[in-house]
């Protein structure tokens, strides 16, 4: 009997994650778990159905089908793994999102594609050709020594592109070792060197405490990259969520002494920008946000200041707010069924920057996809690699016939 419970379990339980991929819960409390077991789902499942195959052979062969609730517990798995073969299907929209958006702005995807196998292992490993420099010092304030790391190949010699990547984490967690490792590894392989930083976290630091140590880690950069290999004519700077923000920042800001205390003459330009499911607005304008995202992290934690009373400085903090005709190329990329970044912002974010600047704007929304999709390999985080490898690639003869 009990191998029948558990069958019957294990049907429920992967229906019940099927359906939260599909129609992920929007619930204040729940947002963030629910988003967690969608992501899984929605960007491993093959693994997930093969994973739950396994066990249920095992409880058949101990008697599973033995009773009726346990044939039940079956037939309910089997039409779940239908619905995991549909996000399969799916994903796979990903590579076309992809291909007519490059296509559309001239460009066309890299002869480095991701290999299967790594989508297959999903776990993102950046090979034996590339190394990794742990724990680089780059900047001492407010008593906090902040690090990088950097990701090269073995072989790149010098004068390599860069990307500064800044990750994600609502501006209170996270670590420069946990998100971004499949860009970083496919571009490192692929003669990149790529910087990933630390910041302030709040509530210790207040916006814009963050902003200024990621201009800090590309001041340093300038000054230092070369050490690496690095070409500091060309540098990108890239994030996810609230890294993302963080990366759109960089992007608009250029030289604004105002957030480069201690370093206001260096060039803290970029020639490219890549925002990976951003916060492109802190104020909830759209109302698409949780209610809780102003009343309850922004205004007590990360601004330490009430949106009604100070408007302006909610303004500075909104990268939508902050769009000017000079900006460098942006490639925005969304999840369509992103419960923490609506994918709502983003398309208000793009179509004001479209409207305004002067340079390329390129948006790759893909369909289901979660937040921290590209947290693993996966066959969308893999196509939004090249993606991405693409849109560089493209930019850098732009960027060498200006510098000549």
């Amino acid at each position: 009997m009990i191998p029948a419970i558990l069958l019957l379990l294990l049907g429920l339980w992967s229906a019940a994650a099927v359906i939260n991929a599909l129609r992920p819960i929007r619930w204040d409390w729940l947002l963030l778990p629910s988003m967690l077991w969608s992501w899984v789902v929605v960007e491993l499942p093959a693994q997930h159905a093969v994973v739950q195959m396994a066990a249920a052979s095992l409880l058949v062969t101990w008697g599973g089908l033995d009773h009726l609730i346990g044939r039940i517990g079956l037939a309910i798995l089997v039409v779940s793994w239908v619905g995991a073969a549909f996000l399969i299907v799916r994903s796979r929209g990903s590579g076309r999102v992809v291909e007519t958006e490059l296509t559309r702005a001239g460009m066309v995807l890299p002869l480095a594609r991701v290999p299967l196998w790594r989508v297959l292992a999903a776990v993102p490993l950046h090979g034996r050709s590339v190394e990794k420099i742990r724990n680089v010092e780059f900047r001492r304030v407010a008593g906090r020594v902040l690090r990088l790391d950097v990701y090269r190949r073995r072989d790149a010699g010098k004068n390599r592109p860069v990307l500064l990547y800044l990750h994600g984490g609502a501006w209170t967690m996270g670590d420069k070792t946990e998100q971004g490792l499949p860009l970083l590894h496919h571009l490192a392989r692929q003669g990149w060197v790529c910087f990933t930083a630390n910041y302030r976290l709040s509530p210790g630091a207040t916006f814009p405490d963050q902003l200024a140590d990621a201009k800090a880690a590309l001041a340093w950069i300038r000054e230092y990259g070369a050490e690496y290999g690095a070409d500091p004519s060309f540098i990108a700077v890239s994030g996810g969520s609230a890294g993302g923000h963080l990366a759109a920042l960089v992007g608009l800001t250029a030289n604004d002494v105002r957030y480069q205390e201690g370093f206001e003459d260096v060039d803290t330009s970029v020639q490219a920008t890549v925002l990976l499911y951003a916060i492109t607005d802190v104020t909830n304008r759209l109302g698409v946000q949780s209610s809780r995202f102003v009343s309850m992290l922004m205004e007590p934690i990360v601004m330490k200041a009430f949106l009604a009373a100070e408007p302006d400085k909610y303004r500075e903090a909104s990268p939508i707010d902050r769009v000017h005709p000079d900006a460098p190329p942006f490639l925005v990329v969304q999840g369509e069924g992103d419960t923490l970044a609506p994918v709502q912002e983003a398309q208000a974010f793009v179509a004001r920057l479209r409207d305004v600047s002067r340079s390329p704007v390129l948006y790759m929304e893909f369909p289901g996809a979660q937040h921290i999709f590209d947290l693993f390999y996966s066959y969308r985080s893999a196509r939004m690699v090249e993606g991405v490898q693409a849109f560089l690639e493209a930019l850098r003869p732009v960027a060498d016939s200006q510098e000549r």
